[in-house]
């Protein structure tokens, strides 16, 4: 077109999509609709777009550069998690780069390109969305990319995950033996994997002790922070039953679970017993101090990156898998229930 360079920008601008969209026809991978192909198809044709010859081989032409994608950035989760994985990156001479993909697949394929087309051989990928056959495929394309927090048979040697059932049961076992019998269980109301693995812990926990499960002692917020945890617990106080210890999905609901037990004036731990999960550093900072299951996410994410630098050189070769335990911290949130 009179001798200006058409660029993948251009195409996006007139097709009115992103320019990960318009990559991802040019490479034909990816998800992209049959009718949204077409159109980008017709506005590459019409443009006379040509894509650049080194974007088509950016995974193979790799610079130093981590790539981590995270649904939130402003969670403390993940924070941490970011953190861990930036830890290897200073002994390795790379620089991090991270990307937020929240709410939908389709935004964590997107993270995913957007860091292809920078250059990052070694990814690490925390999906909350993407199923375990579209996985699978990303990690045939992309030989650095490992997956943290979450199992995928197939993959396994990519794959770095918690063993969230066991951790269940060991906080649930933790309220039994000191003498609570009515527990409750507050989680979350989405589709999180994790969620039902805890929970699937807890119900184990409780069978194996000989404690029937009372399907109204189960509570769901509506987001996995402080307000879903406030929200759950006063949905389960409505219920009017008789409650001596909550588990809570993490920490966030678990200090939302004290703080709105003490609004209503019921104390922790004498009234309640509270524990959490994950062990983030506001688990110190409420009062009381809350006990806890501890999720090393920080040297989870040290160790997936580390395997994502390796496998994106081909350093390593090893078949194995990668499991890590959380374990109990006490703290000052579950004291011994009396009966009376």
């Amino acid at each position: 077109m009179n001798g200006i360079m058409i660029t993948i920008k251009d195409v996006a601008r007139v097709a009115g999509v992103s320019t990960s969209t318009v990559s991802r026809v040019v490479r034909k991978q990816g998800k992209v609709g049959k009718v949204c192909r077409a159109k980008v198809q017709k506005v590459i044709d019409e443009l006379g777009y040509r894509p650049n010859i080194n974007a088509q081989a950016l995974v193979s032409k790799k610079s130093n550069s981590l790539g981590i994608v995270i649904p939130k950035v402003s969670m403390p989760f993940f924070a941490t998690l970011a953190c861990g994985a930036e830890e290897i990156t200073k002994e390795n001479d790379f620089r991090v780069l991270i990307s937020t993909a929240y709410g939908s697949e389709q935004a964590e394929l997107d993270a995913i390109d957007s860091l292809v087309q920078h250059r990052c051989g070694a990814i690490v990928f925390h999906s909350m969305h993407c199923s375990d056959e579209i996985l699978c495929e990303l990690a045939e394309k992309i030989p650095g990319l490992v997956f943290i927090n979450r199992f995928i048979a197939k993959i396994a040697h990519r794959c770095i995950w918690l063993d969230n059932n066991m951790g269940a049961q060991e906080a649930t076992r933790h309220l039994i033996n000191r003498g609570h019998t009515n527990i409750a269980v507050i989680s979350r109301k989405d589709v999180n994997p994790d969620a039902q693995v805890r929970l699937d812990g807890f119900r184990t926990a409780l069978n194996n002790a000989g404690i029937i499960l009372d399907n109204t002692m189960i509570e769901y917020g509506t987001t996995a922070d402080m307000n879903g945890g406030k929200e759950a617990v006063r949905a389960l106080l409505a219920k009017g039953n008789k409650v001596t210890g909550i588990l809570a999905y993490n920490d966030l609901m678990a200090i939302g679970v004290v703080h709105e037990l003490h609004a209503h004036g019921i104390r922790v731990p004498e009234d309640i017993s509270v524990i959490g999960f994950d062990d983030l550093s506001i688990s110190v900072a409420c009062i009381p101090e809350l006990t806890t299951m501890h999720y090393p996410v920080r040297e989870m994410a040290s160790y997936a990156a580390n395997l994502a630098i390796k496998l994106s050189d081909s350093v390593d070769s090893t078949v194995k898998t990668h499991l890590f335990m959380p374990h109990l911290i006490e703290r000052d949130s579950v004291i011994e229930h009396l009966s009376i």
